[in-house]
Protein backbone atom coordinates (compact mmCIF):
# COMPACT_ATOMS: atom_id res chain seq x y z
CA UNK A 1 0.00 0.00 0.00
CA UNK A 2 1.79 3.36 -1.41
CA UNK A 3 -0.37 5.78 0.67
CA UNK A 4 -2.45 5.80 3.68
CA UNK A 5 -6.34 6.80 3.97
CA UNK A 6 -7.04 9.03 7.35
CA UNK A 7 -10.90 9.92 8.52
CA UNK A 8 -11.87 12.75 11.03
CA UNK A 9 -15.07 11.50 12.06
CA UNK A 10 -18.44 13.52 12.58
CA UNK A 11 -17.37 14.28 16.14
CA UNK A 12 -14.03 15.70 15.76
CA UNK A 13 -14.03 19.38 15.73
CA UNK A 14 -10.64 21.38 14.73
CA UNK A 15 -9.72 25.06 15.40
CA UNK A 16 -5.89 26.31 13.38
CA UNK A 17 -4.12 24.83 10.43
CA UNK A 18 -4.61 21.61 9.21
CA UNK A 19 -1.73 19.44 7.57
CA UNK A 20 -1.77 16.16 6.15
CA UNK A 21 0.43 13.92 3.72
CA UNK A 22 -2.00 11.48 2.02
CA UNK A 23 -5.53 10.96 1.59
CA UNK A 24 -8.17 13.01 3.95
CA UNK A 25 -12.18 12.47 4.63
CA UNK A 26 -13.42 14.93 6.78
CA UNK A 27 -16.78 14.37 8.58
CA UNK A 28 -16.75 16.84 11.10
CA UNK A 29 -15.53 20.56 11.43
CA UNK A 30 -12.48 22.15 10.88
CA UNK A 31 -12.13 26.13 10.93
CA UNK A 32 -8.69 26.98 9.24
CA UNK A 33 -6.62 26.39 6.58
CA UNK A 34 -6.34 23.05 5.10
CA UNK A 35 -2.87 22.64 3.28
CA UNK A 36 -2.43 18.83 1.63
CA UNK A 37 -0.04 17.50 -1.77
CA UNK A 38 -3.07 14.50 -1.18
CA UNK A 39 -6.89 13.96 -1.81
CA UNK A 40 -9.23 15.60 0.57
CA UNK A 41 -13.15 14.20 0.58
CA UNK A 42 -15.62 16.51 2.76
CA UNK A 43 -18.30 14.23 3.54
CA UNK A 44 -21.75 14.95 3.73
CA UNK A 45 -21.62 15.82 7.85
CA UNK A 46 -18.59 18.15 7.56
CA UNK A 47 -17.70 21.68 7.65
CA UNK A 48 -14.80 23.42 6.63
CA UNK A 49 -14.51 27.16 7.10
CA UNK A 50 -11.30 28.17 5.73
CA UNK A 51 -9.35 27.82 2.66
CA UNK A 52 -8.63 24.21 0.93
CA UNK A 53 -5.27 23.87 -1.24
CA UNK A 54 -4.25 20.34 -1.98
CA UNK A 55 -4.51 18.04 -4.78
CA UNK A 56 -7.72 17.51 -5.05
CA UNK A 57 -11.06 17.45 -3.15
CA UNK A 58 -14.47 16.09 -3.68
CA UNK A 59 -16.87 17.99 -1.02
CA UNK A 60 -20.22 16.35 -0.27
CA UNK A 61 -20.79 18.92 2.46
CA UNK A 62 -20.37 22.54 3.15
CA UNK A 63 -16.90 24.72 2.80
CA UNK A 64 -16.63 28.46 3.38
CA UNK A 65 -13.79 29.52 1.85
CA UNK A 66 -11.88 29.23 -1.43
CA UNK A 67 -10.44 25.91 -2.64
CA UNK A 68 -6.95 25.73 -4.67
CA UNK A 69 -6.27 22.21 -5.90
CA UNK A 70 -3.85 21.42 -8.61
CA UNK A 71 -5.77 18.60 -9.66
CA UNK A 72 -9.63 17.62 -9.69
CA UNK A 73 -12.54 20.10 -7.52
CA UNK A 74 -15.46 17.69 -7.68
CA UNK A 75 -18.98 19.12 -5.76
CA UNK A 76 -21.28 16.40 -5.14
CA UNK A 77 -24.98 17.01 -5.75
CA UNK A 78 -25.79 18.20 -1.92
CA UNK A 79 -22.38 20.09 -1.29
CA UNK A 80 -22.04 23.62 -0.99
CA UNK A 81 -19.35 25.89 -1.37
CA UNK A 82 -19.14 29.47 -0.78
CA UNK A 83 -16.14 30.32 -1.94
CA UNK A 84 -13.52 30.42 -5.73
CA UNK A 85 -12.26 27.52 -7.09
CA UNK A 86 -9.08 27.30 -8.72
CA UNK A 87 -8.55 24.06 -10.19
CA UNK A 88 -7.41 22.25 -13.34
CA UNK A 89 -10.60 20.53 -13.84
CA UNK A 90 -14.40 21.24 -12.24
CA UNK A 91 -17.25 19.26 -11.47
CA UNK A 92 -20.36 20.48 -10.30
CA UNK A 93 -23.03 17.90 -9.79
CA UNK A 94 -26.90 19.05 -10.14
CA UNK A 95 -28.27 19.61 -6.45
CA UNK A 96 -24.73 21.23 -5.71
CA UNK A 97 -24.99 24.92 -4.68
CA UNK A 98 -21.57 26.99 -6.06
CA UNK A 99 -21.47 30.64 -4.67
CA UNK A 100 -18.19 31.97 -6.14
CA UNK A 101 -16.06 32.04 -9.34
CA UNK A 102 -14.04 29.19 -10.81
CA UNK A 103 -10.67 29.23 -12.74
CA UNK A 104 -9.96 26.11 -14.34
CA UNK A 105 -7.25 24.85 -16.43
CA UNK A 106 -3.45 24.46 -16.07
CA UNK A 107 -2.08 27.41 -15.89
CA UNK A 108 0.94 26.78 -17.72
CA UNK A 109 -0.90 26.00 -21.15
CA UNK A 110 -2.78 29.11 -20.84
CA UNK A 111 -6.25 27.88 -21.89
CA UNK A 112 -8.48 28.48 -18.81
CA UNK A 113 -11.82 29.60 -17.83
CA UNK A 114 -13.48 31.66 -15.80
CA UNK A 115 -16.86 31.79 -14.82
CA UNK A 116 -18.80 33.81 -12.41
CA UNK A 117 -21.82 32.50 -10.23
CA UNK A 118 -25.51 34.81 -9.45
CA UNK A 119 -25.54 33.26 -6.59
CA UNK A 120 -27.72 30.73 -7.65
CA UNK A 121 -27.36 26.55 -6.81
CA UNK A 122 -26.00 25.47 -9.66
CA UNK A 123 -28.51 23.49 -11.66
CA UNK A 124 -25.45 20.75 -13.95
CA UNK A 125 -27.01 22.12 -17.05
CA UNK A 126 -24.11 24.37 -18.12
CA UNK A 127 -20.82 22.93 -18.52
CA UNK A 128 -18.38 23.67 -15.99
Amino acid sequence: MTGSRNILSSDVEIRGKLRFSNDLIIDGRIEGEVNSEGDLTVGENATVVGDIRTRSVVVFGRVEGNITVTDRCELKQNAELHGDVAAGKLAIEEGATFMGSSTVGNPKSGSSSSKKSDDKPSDGGGDS
